[in-house]
């Protein structure tokens, strides 16, 4: 199919309603449709309860809030703006849906379900070699929008900034910022992993997540004693990126504070539970190839068991994890 040639004055709307993570891969089209249409009027939907990912982004003309319960609102909203053109990078029954009542027919991203289902279910890979932030590009190829491929971006408002001067005293030489936190149980990194790998490292570490993890991360600073800090829970989500900026190395699951970590990029040690590289959402950071690694077990017959997550392992040994070296991983980290 022939490219589009918008014009200039055009006005697109982008949706990717959820999570952390997904959003911020969304980042390199935001910034190449701005930085390449620069007269356009670029408007983005995301769900209410995300709008901080994206509330500084400088390349946004208007963000478009997603809640269940005034749908209706927007869709009227939406409507009126008479957009020309809709790029649906969530693909989804809600997204569908939206663009239905607003009558319009998007650019939609191909998701590879089925494949993924494969991969899952019978443990044959047929994925294709493409990060998602390239199968981005690729939904918005008609509007001749091409990556500039400079990484993604996450905005930091001078009121989220942490201070330096805020980090316990042991953190003044430099620290590994180790992400407890993620969506699901299976992709985060168990405490006494973390432990281990802590009991390792050259630097302290600052735990970091929600209130969801503060069990979890209060086990490791005990173990650690002064070597560690459990900030999971007592921090914006904009605090914990600016914490992420300042560190001398990541150390996170599959999470969307990896992206973000990416997005300044870090370097970063990713740790591999249920889900595989192959999906296509490592970090994305061209031109760095060596700035990140991969550690995960390979092979290993029951993983991938799922392409999301679940609460615990459905094996009950969560091998995907604890069988990662953390010699390896300390060793690796040490050299940053």
């Amino acid at each position: 199919m022939d490219e589009i040639q918008p014009p200039s004055s055009m006005k697109i709307l982008i949706i990717r309603l959820s999570s952390i993570g997904d959003i911020v891969l969304t980042t390199p089209v935001i910034r190449a449709v701005k930085e390449q249409f620069p007269n356009a009027s670029l408007h983005f939907l995301v769900k209410k309860s995300m709008k901080d990912v994206l509330a500084y982004n400088p390349h946004i003309d208007r963000l478009h809030l997603y809640d269940q319960n005034t749908k209706e609102e927007l869709f009227q909203e939406l409507a009126a703006e008479k957009f020309d053109t809709v790029v649906d990078l969530q693909n989804n029954h809600r997204s569908r849906q939206l663009c239905r009542r607003i009558k319009i027919s998007p650019l939609r991203l191909r998701k590879l379900n089925f494949k993924k289902w494969v991969c899952v279910r019978l443990k044959v890979n047929f994925m294709p070699d493409v990060h998602i932030v390239n199968r981005y590009f690729d939904t918005v190829r008609m509007l001749s929008v091409y990556n500039d491929h400079k990484g993604l971006e996450f905005h930091i408002p001078a009121s989220g900034v942490f201070d330096e001067d805020d980090f316990p005293m042991v953190f003044e030489d430099g620290f590994v910022a180790i992400v407890m936190a993620g969506a699901h149980a299976t992709k985060r990194i168990p405490a006494d992993k973390v432990i281990e790998i802590g009991r390792i490292l050259r630097k302290p570490v600052m735990l970091l997540g929600g209130e969801d993890v503060q069990k979890a991360a209060q086990e490791v600073e005990d173990a650690l004693g002064d070597r560690a800090y459990n900030g999971c829970g007592k921090y914006t989500l904009y605090q914990t990126a600016s914490i992420l900026q300042q560190a001398d190395c990541i150390i996170t699951g599959d999470t969307g504070l990896m992206h973000i970590a990416a997005a300044f990029q870090k370097p970063i040690a990713v740790l591999w539970g249920n889900t595989i590289p192959e999906f296509g959402m490592y970090p994305y950071m061209p031109g760095l190839r060596t700035s990140f690694r991969n550690f995960e077990v390979v092979p290993l017959h029951c993983r991938p068991c799922s392409k999301l997550g679940y609460k615990k392992c459905p094996r009950k040994h969560f091998k995907c994890m604890r069988k990662i070296s953390s010699i390896e991983v300390a060793e690796w980290v040490n050299k940053f």
